[in-house]
């Protein structure tokens, strides 16, 4: 599609009707139904021990329970001054000190939580607590009290995954703070795995919300799992082995805005080019490798993170075996009949 040619009689009716606030269609048309997508996000590749100093140094400056969540925003270059990681998602890193709480709040926007680095610090999510794990995949569903805290003796600093932008898009945004700094609990730890996460269900069990009832999937299960499928030697041309996290109840996504996913590349491995309409943020949890996104090669080591915007062809290269986890808004655009992609 393209704009008809502009003249001086065409202009001089734009601005007659202009402070009506009224706009011709076929002025803008070409830029709102676009031949391929298209957004300002870019491909971009965050090193995490960079962002590691800059996270340490910003906990001599505040502190948890003043910041309420003391994270830096990875912000796209593309979107900068938005707090997105792409167009439709919210990414950062947060970090709670030893003996720190960030206190319980609670908001109508859903949360993951990946844990990057530290070991034995908590969550509490709707009057339960979980230990927290390095590549631990932690789920805080819309409207659900929940505070974090840190028990151990050294820091601990995870991935803030969100869908503020899409919230921000329905202007539906609503949050309240607690009175206090922690939750009561009224269940055990355990309580929701032991419930809905082994294949069980209490008998008279209905499914109140699309969120997945169990919210911790812990890295340890997901490895041995990755593991064990390795053996059959059924790689993806263009995924290696990749698994998406599910709600047990339904069998759809864990997240209904967020779909989360984990994926084994074996050493050597390269996949062929693969394109989708859901732009997607990857974090290496093993190994190091590379990603080509377009034009631009991203090489990574563990903890780093970079973005695929939508529609821009990626492959990755392995030079050691590779565990990614990531996320995206595939849910969305899948259940609005939008998404797409491109393999080979």
């Amino acid at each position: 599609m393209s704009n008809p040619a502009d003249t001086p009689e065409r202009r001089s009716f734009y601005n007659k009707i202009d402070p009506d606030h009224l706009t011709p269609l076929w002025s803008v048309l070409s830029d709102l139904v676009t031949k391929e997508p298209g957004s300002g996000c870019v491909p971009y590749l965050w090193h995490y021990p960079i962002v590691r100093e800059y996270l340490l140094e910003a906990g001599e400056l505040i502190s948890a329970k003043e910041a309420e969540r003391r994270v830096l925003i990875l912000e796209n270059p593309g979107l900068r001054g938005q707090s997105r990681i792409t167009s439709s998602l919210y990414a950062g890193l947060q970090l709670v000190k030893p003996g720190e709480v960030a206190p319980a709040h609670r908001h109508t926007q859903s949360a993951l939580r990946f844990v990057i680095e530290g070991s034995g610090a908590h969550t509490a999510v709707g009057g339960e607590k979980t230990r927290m794990e390095a590549g631990d995949f932690v789920i805080t569903p819309s409207w659900e009290w929940h505070d974090h805290g840190n028990e151990s003796d050294q820091p601990m600093i995870w991935l803030d995954g969100l869908d503020i932008p899409m919230v921000q898009f329905f202007d539906a945004s609503f949050a309240e703070m607690l009175e206090q700094d922690e939750q009561p609990l009224t269940r055990p730890e355990g309580d929701s795995m032991a419930r809905y996460g082994e294949g069980l269900l209490p008998v008279d069990y209905t499914q109140g919300t699309p969120t997945s009832p169990v919210f911790n999937y812990p890295y340890e299960r997901t490895r041995e799992a990755l593991e064990a499928l390795r053996q059959q030697q059924q790689w993806d041309i263009c995924h290696g082995l990749k698994m998406r996290y599910i709600n047990p109840v339904s069998g759809d996504y864990a997240m209904p805005t967020i779909g989360t996913f984990m994926q084994l590349l074996p050493v050597g491995f390269t996949t062929e080019s693969y394109r989708s309409t859901d732009a997607t943020v990857f974090v290496i949890v093993e190994g190091q490798g590379k990603s080509v996104i377009g034009d631009t090669e991203c090489e990574w080591k563990p903890h780093d993170i970079f973005v695929v915007p939508s529609w821009f062809p990626v492959s990755h290269i392995a030079l050691s075996d590779a565990v990614l986890f990531s996320y995206s808004d595939r849910p969305v655009q899948k259940k609005l009949g939008l998404w797409r992609e491109s393999r080979g």
